[in-house]
């Protein structure tokens, strides 16, 4: 009788299709189980993305000219500053002053250049 069911399975292919939902029904159980585990674990948030903040990036550029537009009725300085790179032309930076010695403090401080060099490059124009 074994001999009649073992061939008769063969000829069908049953051999392989009979235990197949058997390991998958494993399967399944087995990953279920590794889920569950993994959930379980506590989750640390200490390392989570701050949008609040402003990344700061420094350039080092070789400065041509520093052009300063003061604006006494708003009290603010528009400034464009021309670089020799071939990548970045051109700065504007936006000041809320109109006094030049923190003008030129600013501007030296956001380019990363000493004060004289900045006295040196800058060039005023007073708008009313």
């Amino acid at each position: 009788m074994w001999r009649i069911s073992k061939r008769w399975l063969q000829g069908l292919g049953l051999e392989f299709w009979l235990p197949l939902p058997l390991v998958a029904i494993v399967f399944w159980l087995g990953c279920s189980f590794i889920a569950a585990q993994e959930l379980r674990q506590p989750y640390s948030t200490e390392k989570k993305l701050q949008s609040d903040t402003q990344l700061e990036a420094r350039v080092s550029v070789n400065v041509l000219l520093i052009n300063a537009a003061v604006n006494r009725t708003k009290r603010i300085t528009q400034v464009e500053v021309e670089t020799a790179d071939p990548i970045l032309k051109r700065l504007e930076l936006e000041l809320p002053t109109i006094e030049f010695s923190q003008i030129e403090a600013t501007i030296a401080q956001q380019l990363g250049l000493p004060r004289q060099d900045v006295r040196k490059l800058v060039r005023y124009e007073v708008v009313d």
